[in-house]
């Protein structure tokens, strides 16, 4: 059953995801032999050190930052195989639906201020939130960081259902 399912994951990606997957995989050309990368549930995930970044899916490939701690690569490995998940359902929607606005939500100065003075987290934006929830049902691992226990699910506790 594992093997159908990572056959539909791929044909997936590379059909009805594919303006990610080719943008996502020309990235990971450029980067494979500088950095280091390894397979997560079907994904790439590429380890990019670079101050101030964190990390991002495009269609099946993820990139992020192992210097943020052992706890916090393994969350954000989950969270980004979620935004991979919702590539898969969306095809060329996820760029208007998830990645514009996860885009803006991360890195537009006055929001960023703003979910800073008001304690808001990053997880209550919909599109943040859903791709915990679906990176920890499709990955089948579980949060290990506070952050993600006490407001990973939409900016709430986690409760695993």
């Amino acid at each position: 059953m594992k093997i159908f399912k990572q056959i539909v994951f791929y044909l997936m990606q590379w059909t009805w995801a594919l303006s990610q997957n080719l943008v996502g995989g020309i990235g990971w050309l450029l980067l494979r032999k500088k950095y280091r990368w390894e397979r997560f549930n079907g994904a790439v995930v590429t380890y990019v050190e670079a101050k101030g970044f964190g990390g991002v899916s495009i269609g099946m490939f993820i990139f992020m930052n192992p210097a943020h701690g052992e706890g916090w690569a393994h969350d954000t490995r989950i969270h980004e195989f979620g935004h991979c998940v919702q590539s898969v359902l969306l095809g060329p929607l996820y760029w208007l639906v998830v990645a514009l606005p996860s885009v803006i939500w991360c890195n537009l100065p006055p929001i960023v201020r703003w979910r800073k003075k008001k304690d808001v987290s990053y997880y209550k934006l919909y599109c943040e939130g859903w791709a915990n929830v679906w990176g920890t049902a499709w990955s089948g691992e579980d949060f290990v960081t506070d952050e993600m226990k006490k407001r990973g699910r939409y900016g709430k506790a986690w409760v695993k259902k």
